[in-house]
């Protein structure tokens, strides 16, 4: 997910570089910041994650779940 925003991002500003219409510019500024936002996102649940997958709640290394 977090490599989708990025490309997202890489389109968006290349499209703002052979653009001038306002009209056009900013809908893509809009969508832009927001792929900015998800890519911060993205990147603070998968820190949770890692910063907790050690623990005994997560399913996805528990050994006791697949019992």
């Amino acid at each position: 997910m977090i490599a989708a925003e990025q490309k997202a991002r890489t389109t968006y500003d290349n499209i703002l570089r052979l653009v001038d219409d306002p009209d056009v510019r900013e809908p893509i500024k809009f969508l832009r910041q927001r792929e900015i936002v998800h890519f911060q996102r993205f990147g603070e649940c998968l820190r949770i994650a890692q910063d907790r997958g050690d623990c005994k709640n997560f399913y996805a290394i528990n050994q006791s779940f697949d019992k």
